[in-house]
């Protein structure tokens, strides 16, 4: 059976019964859909080892990008230093009889997915205003084999800090790994020569001085793409355009669920777009 839709979700955080719910509204078939995850799918909503579950259970050709809350997760597992509070939806998790498996199915994850038939870029936080589509992926490349590797536990140990607050082709290893992983998990705010900003309260009307939205500033090399993301739930879904093109330059697609907002699909189907949302409050 041919592949008839992608349906690309934004930010879980463990809400289990309104993913269900929007799966139902989409009439979702595993057999002929493609669920593209915009990453974070643990954390908060109580029901991450049921997300988790189910994302493993479907199988290829469906996958998630991950996200902060995911490497999180991973780094909890890994008893990192800065991870030290009980968190008891991750325990669940680490407990469970399928733990261990669900654990290397997230380090088989993508930090970064081009379509390239679509013109898509899926990322859970962003991309560096310096990167072509080819830079980009062979960034993401490199945090993805470190994940994958011998020296997962390395990356993990250095993979916290805001500093540097940029990315450059010339920094140690596991300092370009922390700030390629910054720009794909956590940026929201930029310059456009790659200075990111952690502080902030995300207001996008509000802009740290000298920053703008990372969106605001991709790189000319993206004019014909739309770079599609999560982790900004500020935003709300939002979509940014530029240009004359007809499609969006960027869609954000988290939409608060776990804090009782929507859960938000941009469902591709052949040449046409649309969103479909569930309400997630009580």
């Amino acid at each position: 059976m041919s592949r008839r839709r992608d349906i690309y979700i934004g930010d879980l955080q463990g809400c289990w019964k309104p993913f269900a719910r929007l799966l139902d509204k989409l009439d979702f078939d595993p057999a002929a859909d493609r669920l593209c995850m915009a990453g974070d799918l643990v954390n908060r909503g109580g029901k991450s080892l049921k997300v988790l579950r189910r994302m493993i259970d479907l199988g290829a050709p469906h996958f998630s990008v991950l996200g902060n809350h995911d490497l999180h997760l991973l780094a909890y597992a890994h008893r990192h230093p800065n991870v030290r509070k009980t968190n008891p939806e991750f325990e669940r998790v680490l407990d469970h009889a399928d733990g261990a498996r669900i654990l290397q199915w997230l380090r088989e994850q993508p930090l970064l997915w081009l379509n390239e038939a679509d013109r898509i870029a899926l990322v859970h936080a962003g991309i560096d205003p310096r990167w072509d589509p080819a830079r980009a992926r062979k960034c993401a490349a490199e945090v993805e084999q470190a994940l994958r590797g011998k020296k997962f536990g390395k990356f993990i140990d250095n993979m916290y800090g805001n500093a540097p607050d940029h990315w450059a082709p010339g920094q140690k290893r596991f300092v370009r790994l922390r700030t390629t992983t910054n720009v794909l998990t956590r940026m929201r705010f930029a310059t456009a020569d790659g200075r990111l900003e952690f502080k902030s309260s995300g207001d996008m009307n509000k802009p740290p001085k000298g920053y703008r939205p990372w969106f605001e500033l991709l790189h000319e090399s993206w004019r014909d793409w739309t770079a599609v993301f999560g982790h900004w739930s500020m935003l709300g879904h939002f979509e940014h355009k530029a240009g004359d093109h007809d499609n969006a330059r960027a869609i954000c697609l988290d939409s608060g669920c776990v804090w009782g907002g929507a859960l938000t699909a941009l469902v591709v189907d052949g040449g046409e777009r649309s969103i479909v949302q569930v309400e997630c409050g009580n």
